[in-house]
């Protein structure tokens, strides 16, 4: 028998175990043909905004592919294509309001963007005056951040450390109960007790610090869920290998368990972190806003980037709201330049393989 006839038989063979199938060029082709429909419809039709065409465009996609699939490939290929690839679209929808929400920010914020709008604050800068700057907010997030990151972190990686490690009976119900309140609580009203707590009770300021506090509230339920779950996951094996050579429990717990689970833990810190970074109610009960930079945190009153892009945008003129929408893309970056960094140092900390 020929080549040519026993690559004939095998194709024959093959086509009758799978059936027909789609030509190469069939998915991509519906795939334009959605989007050109789908654009179609954004300048014909009331489907409007980038993130409402590509929802267009996906649906078209399903119906024309899983179509044509049924026709020439059967049932069976079909609901396989179908199923792969509305794991796909759910993808591309969940993706296309984050980056509307992100072009949106990047276009309007950079209109004011600039060294000067990073180095200057707000005073003496009036509603309808140009200029000015997010240089004190920035100070006071930072500050404000870092004071909660101080308090939240060890005692949340501690809390969890004992949950795991230690806990049993009903205090660690009692913690771990808590916790779970705590972490439903919403950020009003972790600035509300605060307010009440330092504020009211205790006469002291309402300062960056106690807005820092507010802060922490919010942290440590998640600081403690995410460093609990980490520890969880480190394998028992360690802990026994570790006891069986005598190592007492507290130095495997610092010496085995917390590296393996690092790279975890900090995770769970950036998190908290970026949560923190952009909640707005909590900072004004505990804190006052300012227009003037201010590096004490226990003074009364201190800006921050929440506040900052609060109170530019109630003043309603378009030179207050192009200052809000570039307060806006500074939060992203510093909150992506400190998650950055976080993974660096967890990557340098992070148990090597042998």
């Amino acid at each position: 028998m020929s080549a040519n006839a026993v690559a004939a038989a095998e194709k024959s063979i093959h086509d009758t175990l799978t059936g027909a199938r789609l030509p190469n060029w069939g998915v991509p082709a519906v795939g334009v043909g959605a989007l050109a429909v789908a654009v179609l419809l954004n300048l014909t039709t009331g489907v409007a905004g980038v993130a409402g065409t590509l929802v267009v465009a996906v649906l078209l996609f399903l119906v024309g592919q899983t179509a044509w699939s049924f026709a020439v490939e059967g049932r069976r290929h079909a609901v396989d294509r179908l199923a792969t690839t509305g794991i796909y679209a759910t993808f591309l929808i969940a993706l296309a309001p984050l980056i509307s929400v992100l072009w949106t920010v990047i276009e309007k914020g950079t209109k004011v963007l600039s060294p000067s709008f990073l180095t200057n604050n707000m005073r003496n800068i009036g509603p309808n005056d140009l200029g000015g700057g997010v240089y004190h907010a920035i100070i006071g997030t930072i500050e404000q951040v870092l004071i909660a990151s101080l308090i939240a972190v060890p005692l949340g990686v501690l809390a969890a450390i004992y949950l795991v490690e230690y806990g049993k009976g009903k205090l660690a119900s009692a913690i771990s109960f808590f916790v779970d309140v705590m972490t439903g609580v919403p950020s009003i009203v972790a600035g509300l007790f605060i307010y009440t707590l330092w504020v009211l009770t205790l006469g002291a300021n309402r300062s960056g610090f106690a807005a820092s506090l507010a802060l922490t509230i919010l942290m440590m339920p998640v600081v403690i869920r995410t460093t609990e779950e980490m520890l969880k996951i480190v394998p028992n094996d360690l802990r026994e290998a570790s006891y069986a050579l005598g190592v007492p429990k507290w130095k495997t717990i610092v010496r085995i368990v917390l590296p393996t689970a690092l790279a975890g833990i900090v995770t769970g810190v950036m998190l908290a972190i970026a949560r923190v970074s952009g909640e707005t109610a909590p900072l004004l009960l505990a804190t006052s806003y300012v227009a003037n930079t201010q590096f004490n945190p226990f003074a009364k009153g201190q800006a921050a980037l929440p506040t900052f892009i609060w109170d530019q945008q109630g003043r309603g003129t378009d030179a207050a709201l192009d200052r809000a929408w570039a307060g806006v893309l500074v939060l992203i970056f510093l909150v992506m330049l400190v998650y950055i960094s976080a993974r660096l140092i967890a990557r340098a900390f992070a148990p090597k393989a042998s």
